[in-house]
């Protein structure tokens, strides 16, 4: 057999040799120039080619191989698990890879397999959302640039309110003529933040600081301040407290998702199903609703509430941007006017649904009130 004779021959020759004859038996393979039982041969002895100790062999097994359409998916797995190049390069072409697969590769992965996920020709939503959640500057570039890219509404604000600090990346959103104009205020909000924390740094250099000044960051650290007059920024510290004090419930998921607040929601989501953030950012961003579903069923929502979670979800999806410091009135209203129309094409079923009179209630109520009965469910 071909892929036997190979075996022999490699441990006759340079490393730069084994890479080119390599490089030359995958594409044969791939190709489909093997013929009988050969294929076969080469699948079985993959594992073992792909264990080459000389990187460029390895480069060169995976150039061959990462967009063959019909490798087994355990093998093109495998070949994604390798260091290096070679395995970001079949994280990045692989067209056996799955969304579950690549969801995977995500939470365990680094920035280079991030950067590499991200610069897929066709990245779904729920990929798209695991990213957003984790990676840095550079693979969020790529999400950006990626005109293949399904990006819901909530990720993109997930990107911009991690990295809008990052000039690389303001640049390339500000640049783009299509920039919603929630995105571009959220822009000049984080170059504002930014600038004021250069001041607070140099006047913390500086010998003038006052005592008040010294009291007020005091003040400023303890998360209880953070509370008055707007939601906390930090969403996943919110979701631990109300953790602790036993008050992280379905309700209080429904509360928060129906208020506009996206981020706290898939963090109390992650904390009731116990799943990763990660995880329960891209089962809420499968527009199909099929993947929600498993989220759903995890958490044990509310019986009756699917539908106002889904059109709510529905909603957020296609918003081009989630501000979660400052949800707009307009915009809690618009998710609570969709639940209610979705409810009401179900007919006299639906009236009876206690979700359907929690929703009439909110929709009368002030903004602010929606939210505050989050944080008192």
């Amino acid at each position: 057999m071909i892929v036997h004779r190979y075996l022999l021959w490699a441990k006759t020759v340079s490393d730069a040799e084994r890479a080119r004859g390599l490089g030359m038996l995958a594409a044969a393979y791939a190709s489909g120039e093997l013929d009988g039982v050969e294929p076969l041969g080469f699948e079985a002895a993959l594992p073992v080619l792909a264990q080459d100790p000389y990187p460029p062999a390895r480069l060169a097994l995976a150039e061959a191989l990462c967009r063959h359409p019909r490798l087994p998916p355990d093998l093109a797995l495998r070949l994604a698990e390798l260091d290096g190049e070679a395995g970001q390069m079949m994280l990045a072409r692989s067209p056996v890879l799955n969304d579950c697969e690549l969801i995977e590769f995500i939470e365990t992965a680094d920035e280079a397999r991030y950067a590499a996920i991200a610069t897929r020709q066709a990245l779904s939503a729920p990929v798209a959302a695991a990213l957003a959640e984790v990676a840095g500057e550079e693979a969020c570039l790529a999400l950006l640039t990626n005109p293949g890219i399904d990006l819901p509404g909530f990720s993109l604000g997930r990107i911009v309110a991690r990295h809008g600090q990052a000039p690389a990346l303001r640049e390339r959103l500000l640049a783009r003529r299509d920039l919603p104009a929630g995105v571009h205020q959220a822009l000049i909000r984080a170059v504002a933040n930014a600038l004021s924390v250069f001041v607070v740094e140099r006047g913390r250099r500086g010998a003038a600081e006052t005592a008040d000044t010294e009291t007020a960051e005091e003040d400023g650290a303890r998360p209880g301040v953070a509370l008055i007059g707007r939601a906390p920024p930090d969403m996943r510290a919110l979701a631990d407290q109300l953790q602790e004090r036993g008050e992280l419930t379905p309700a209080a998921a429904l509360r928060a998702l129906l208020a506009g607040r996206m981020r706290l929601f898939l963090e109390m989501a992650a904390r009731l199903s116990g799943l990763p953030t990660v995880r329960a950012a891209a089962l809420a961003a499968d527009r199909s609703g099929d993947a929600f579903r498993i989220l759903y069923e995890r958490i044990d929502l509310p019986y009756g509430a699917f539908t106002a979670f889904r059109s709510t979800l529905h909603l957020l999806q296609r918003e081009p941007y989630l501000d979660e410091e400052d949800v707009a009135a307009g915009l809690q209203r618009r998710i609570v006017e969709e639940a209610l129309y979705q409810y009401a094409r179900l007919g006299d079923t639906a009236a009876r649904n206690p979700v359907v009179a929690l929703l009439e209630r909110w929709y009368h109520e002030e903004p602010a009130d929606a939210f505050a009965a989050t944080l008192a469910a």
